[in-house]
């Protein structure tokens, strides 16, 4: 601001307080005229004085800098401002596993999307749209699944694996396979989905196989794709060899639960010279075998061993823990059979080794009961786990090793709730095996954002990390005198910052 003398046609000079703005020229005040030199030199100081004041108060008028910064921003619409967070975080560790080299930009659309925002495949399309300017048609989409054939497949199970060789700094010496089942919303079947057993507890929906093995830590190595009402049992050698030949695999030890121990995988895993760990059945074991097992006291973490020949052993353990389990999971069981017994909407029929319809049995020819003295002997097995193995490992160390199969549940849990990979509401096998593709590399993805917020103690939990990239965004805006188009990045929170950080430092 200034002042200025203003000449008037009267002689009189006109005092006036004065902005410029955008080059123009604004009157802020008049201060009044005068005649003489005296008065108007009076004029001038109140004119300071008025300037300081007004200097030192919130301006009602904008300045020129203030006026080009509103003009800036509001030729900005929604459409300038996008979500990178997803990109930002996902994107760059989806590049540092490898997975770049597949080349197809629109499956690193559909894995980020997986993983930021895991919604069906039209849902997906509006997402990338709004969030992330990417122009796609739901049947391009569509299209690009039923090309997405087993040579993808094969190369994205490359990259997983050179990844987790590279974590597991070049040793794979274990291995640990386990199944799962994933339903479609259906009620139709096909040559692959076919109803069956449901791990999902959803019996009348058709549903496939998923067969997945990981090294130590839960790390991704391979996968398949089966029939829906395939026996798992049956699955477990072919995938071994299988990817034991894809990868060149050197003998590792198999860990595997007890619904894939049977007598004839025991003997091909031993034949081609497989070591192993699979979870035993107990009550399946020999009489002799199960009244050494249950006549005697166990001291919580006691283990008791059993040479079975053919340098085979079998490790059981007792737990507290899994006892108070057992034992309450026991109870609640016979509450509830003695709740339908008394209802009398069971029949002979329902006598069978299906739950806890074990405890049913027949008083005469109409009555049914529970059988107390069947449940009663069933305590003694309360606490009580075991472990089949040929290593040479010692017995914690086999525990040890069985204990890590919950990194393979958890990729289960995880890709099937954070993941959201079921339901499944494609028809098509190529489709289906697509989404399968896409869910694998989100995972990897995943777990490896997991093992940096792990070793670096972040204060972030996975599922936060991943929310927090919802809201990371960046704008773009026009320079308003060398209309030049920028873009930039909105200022993070902390969390976000620690995140980005953390990010940037190990990738």
């Amino acid at each position: 601001m200034f002042i200025r003398e203003n000449k008037n046609r009267s002689g009189s000079v006109s005092i006036q307080i004065v902005s410029k703005a955008k080059g123009r020229y604004r009157v802020v005040k008049s201060l009044g005229s005068a005649t003489t030199r005296q008065e108007i030199e009076k004029l001038k100081q109140a004119a300071r004085q008025e300037i300081k004041q007004i200097e030192h108060q919130p301006s009602l008028f904008l300045s020129e800098q203030d006026e080009q910064i509103e003009q800036a921003f509001s030729q900005l619409s929604n459409s300038s401002i996008r979500t990178v967070g997803p990109e930002l975080i996902f994107g760059k560790i989806y590049d540092y596993i490898g997975f770049a080299t597949v080349g197809e930009e629109m499956f690193r659309h559909l894995v980020i999307a997986r993983l930021a925002f895991p919604l069906s495949k039209l849902k997906t399309v509006e997402y990338l749209y709004r969030y992330q300017g990417a122009s796609l048609d739901i049947d391009a989409v569509y299209r690009f699944l039923d090309k997405l054939n087993n040579k993808l497949k094969q190369q994205v199970e490359q990259i997983a694996y050179r990844h987790t060789l590279r974590v597991s700094k070049g040793n794979i010496g274990i291995v640990f396979y386990d199944m799962t089942t994933l339903y479609f919303e259906a009620s139709d079947e096909d040559d692959l989905r076919k109803i069956g057993f449901s791990k999902d507890r959803k019996h009348s929906n058709p549903q496939i196989y998923i067969g997945l093995l990981v090294a130590a830590g839960g790390y991704l190595i391979g996968y398949d794709i089966y029939e829906g009402n395939t026996y798992e049992g049956h699955t477990l050698i072919p995938f071994i060899e299988k990817t034991a030949a894809k990868f060149n695999l050197d003998k590792p030890v198999v860990i595997a639960d007890s619904g894939l121990l049977s007598k004839s995988n025991i003997e091909a895993l031993e034949k081609k010279r497989y070591e192993y760990i699979l979870g035993a059945r107990l009550k399946n074991e020999p009489e002799n075998i199960k009244q050494a097992i249950t006549s005697q006291p166990y001291a919580n973490g006691q283990v008791l061993v059993v040479d079975k020949g053919q340098n085979r052993r079998l490790i059981v353990q007792y737990s507290d823990k899994r006892a108070a389990k057992d034992r309450y999971n026991r109870e609640r069981g016979i509450k509830r059979l003695e709740k339908k017994v008394a209802s009398g909407k069971l029949t002979k029929a329902n006598i069978n080794n299906r739950g806890y319809n074990k405890y049913l049995k027949m008083e005469g020819e109409v009555k049914l009961s529970i059988d107390r003295e069947k449940y009663e002997k069933d305590g003694s097995w309360d606490g009580l786990k075991g472990y089949l193995t040929n290593t040479q490992l010692d017995n914690q160390n086999v525990l040890d090793n069985y204990k890590e199969l919950w990194h393979i549940e958890k990729a289960f849990r995880m890709s099937k709730t954070d993941l959201r990979i079921r339901p499944i509401f494609h028809r098509k096998q190529q489709r289906i095996e697509a989404h399968i593709c896409i869910a694998f590399t989100a995972y990897c993805v995943y777990k490896e954002l997991e093992r940096a917020l792990y070793e670096n103690k972040s204060s972030l939990s996975l599922k936060q990390a991943a929310e927090l990239t919802h809201n990371m965004y960046q704008m773009e805006y026009t320079l308003p005198q060398s209309e030049n188009t920028k873009k930039i990045l909105l200022k993070m929170d902390e969390k976000q910052q620690e995140l980005m950080d953390l990010v940037n430092k190990i990738f």
